[in-house]
């Protein structure tokens, strides 16, 4: 059998090629990669791994955004080429089809349940932060989870955009302020000036005099009525009291 002899010395001097190390941190997850795409929204970075997207923020530059995520996220970044299977996926994910996985090591499962929920929120709809409590089991924690929705790591497609105030205001947006969210809740097709004019009213559920059901104002159950068959509710009990009862789909209050 041939004996095969190895100079260490001369094997130590082989350098890897450029990038080498942070695509192996990259493939087992110790690392994430990124890069910027173009979305209806404007350009967009986006971070991500093997488990899903990690980050995403439409910042200023190339920059900005690593030092973000290196500082919050606390894991290393490499930029590449934008894939065009996420580019695929992203443009989905912004036309309200659920195609993204996503990476939400570092939050707590408080905070991961509130994202999770707040996907199951439609596009050109939009929740309460009480109704994200609820659902999960905490309806106290309104305040929380108003605080978990302000550090949501990966906004425009876990869409917290698409949670407003109790009383009807859109409220702020991580993601880039009150404006922002205005913008992006109006691309979704979400009647902002019906909305707050019922929400300056007081108004939170409408009810369709037919069905004798009541919803939130943007549910798509009401996309087709006229307006002169919706009736208005200031609360839960004001809605039960006329003989109406609660929408199965966006379940405005417990069934």
């Amino acid at each position: 059998m041939a004996t095969v002899m190895i100079d260490l010395k001369r094997l130590g001097d082989v350098k890897a090629p450029a990038g080498f190390s942070d695509r192996v941190l990259a493939q087992v997850g110790i690392a994430d990669s990124y890069a910027k795409f173009e979305t209806v929204l404007g350009p967009v970075y986006v971070a991500w791994n093997h488990l899903g997207v990690s980050a995403a923020m439409r910042s200023k530059s190339a920059a900005e955004f690593e030092d973000w995520f290196r500082k919050d996220v606390g894991r290393q970044l490499t930029r590449v080429e934008p894939p065009h299977d996420l580019a695929a996926k992203i443009e989905d994910q912004l036309e309200g089809k659920r195609r993204m996985r996503f990476d939400l090591r570092g939050l707590t499962p408080f905070s991961q349940a509130v994202l999770r929920k707040t996907l199951e929120v439609p596009r050109g709809q939009v929740r309460p932060y009480g109704w994200i409590a609820r659902e999960i089991g905490h309806p106290a924690a309104v305040r929380a989870v108003g605080t978990a929705l302000a550090n949501n790591p990966i906004p425009y497609f876990i869409p917290c955009h698409r949670v407003i105030r109790t009383d009807g205001v859109i409220g702020n947006y991580g993601g880039g302020g009150p404006e922002a969210k205005a913008k992006i809740l109006t691309l979704e097709g979400v009647q902002l000036k019906r909305l707050q004019t019922l929400a300056r009213s007081g108004l939170r559920y409408e009810g369709v005099r037919s069905t004798k059901i009541f919803c939130f104002p943007t549910c798509y159950h009401g996309r087709r009525v006229r307006e002169e068959n919706f009736v208005f509710f200031h609360d839960e009990n004001e809605a039960r009291s006329a003989g109406y009862r609660p929408c199965k789909d966006c379940r405005p209050a417990v069934a």
